[in-house]
């Protein structure tokens, strides 16, 4: 009974993928039906397992997630960027619960090699153990900090990261063979695209393809600043690049007046904010304006307000509007940052169709120098800087 029931269950998941259009790749077909994720997730309810959702392997004391076993359709979509092949040789910066390694190792096959680093020594030792019960014992688990990527196994045809990064350690670079591709999460002012880099004649490296993302944050010493604060005592969390800049003080005494309810114009679906128009106003709020995302966590609320989505505000003014709001805005204060996110919005709308293709990343070494874009948005990061715009 209990097999029928996993098979009844990994069926209905496969299939979901599959009408998601994201297993059109044989061998991601293949792989996604061969390796099973409940091997890699025994404590967890089937049902849970089989949803398309993240599920928490480790927390940390005030309850933030620090490992996840991933959402299924998000380890598709970087697998499809990740562009694999029999035979390749793959570094992977965070092992959990060993899921992802085992698919890649699915793809590459017996002749290519797999190796999954993770800090944490429980989840390190949890993953080995369900990757050889698994039959994918030749997957090498490191118990270490990624940020020196790993050496002995170099140079790589693919690396992956399943953490959300502030900068792409240089070493990765260096381990990273000549014609290579490499995927992660990059943090851009709270957002998270999954980029793919691709090495670039002139020593820089481009994705020409980004998805919107979440992940937990990369641990260790490559873990960059905090881009985390908390207004007050307050349920309410700001994430943004200048995060630090913000005076939280003078945002709750805005935040305590009462609020209008405003509607940007358009019925909007969290899939409108995720795939184009937070992007958008992300990299064309003005100046004298600061974008950041926002998050409450469930079941509390802050302000008047519940869950998370973006925000833009200035001085004297502050708009809030969430991914489930369904087009609806916080207005606090005067209606400066409303009528800005507004203006965006409506500029967004004539992009809408085209704007995720058009989307560009680029990662800069500081050896090159820190380029005066004509356009987009750049971050300056330890080691590089992010160059982020429309084609």
């Amino acid at each position: 009974m209990a097999e029928a029931r996993w098979k009844q269950r990994h069926q209905q998941f496969l299939q979901q993928l599959r009408q998601n259009q994201l297993l059109e790749s044989p061998q991601l077909d293949r792989a996604f039906s061969a390796v099973l994720r409940h091997w890699f997730l025994p404590a967890a309810p089937l049902d849970q397992v089989y949803q398309d959702c993240a599920i928490p392997l480790k927390t940390s004391a005030a309850g933030e997630t620090l490992s996840s076993s991933s959402q299924p359709t998000m380890m598709a979509i970087m697998l499809q960027q990740l562009q694999l092949q029999a035979g390749l040789n793959v570094l992977e910066i965070g092992t959990a619960s060993g899921y992802n390694a085992a698919l890649i190792k699915q793809i590459v096959g017996a002749q290519g090699y797999v190796t999954s680093l993770e800090i944490d020594r429980e989840l390190a030792q949890a993953a080995q153990h369900s990757l050889k019960k698994a039959g994918f014992a030749d997957v090498l688990v490191a118990h270490r900090d990624a940020v020196s990527g790993y050496e002995p196994r170099a140079a790589y045809d693919r690396i992956i990261a399943t953490a959300g990064i502030w900068d792409v350690p240089p070493l990765w670079l260096q381990q990273l063979r000549r014609g290579g591709r490499l995927v992660a999460p990059v943090w851009l002012d709270g957002l998270q695209l999954s980029a793919a880099f691709v090495p670039q004649d002139d020593g820089t490296y481009l994705s020409r393809d980004n998805r919107p993302c979440a992940f937990v944050f990369l641990r260790g010493m490559a873990a960059g600043p905090r881009i985390r604060k908390r207004v007050g005592s307050t349920s309410l969390n700001i994430l943004a690049d200048d995060v630090e800049r913000i005076d939280t003080a003078a945002l709750h005494l805005l935040l305590s007046d009462d609020f209008e309810m405003q509607n940007l114009g358009r019925a909007m679906r969290p899939h409108d904010f995720w795939h184009g128009f937070q992007l958008y106003l992300m990299l064309h709020a003005p100046p004298e304006t600061v974008f950041a995302a926002y998050s409450i966590p469930p079941g509390q609320q802050a302000y008047g307000m519940t869950g998370s989505g973006i925000l833009l505000f200035s001085a004297g003014s502050a708009a809030f509007a969430a991914y489930d709001g369904g087009g609806l805005a916080h207005s606090f204060g005067a209606a400066d940052a409303f009528l800005e996110m507004q203006a965006g919005f409506e500029r967004w709308l004539t992009l809408e169709p085209a704007l995720m293709k058009r989307l560009r990343l680029r990662l800069i070494p500081t050896a090159l120098g820190a380029p005066a874009p004509q356009s987009g948005k750049l971050f300056r990061r330890k080691d590089h800087c992010l160059h982020l715009w429309l084609a």
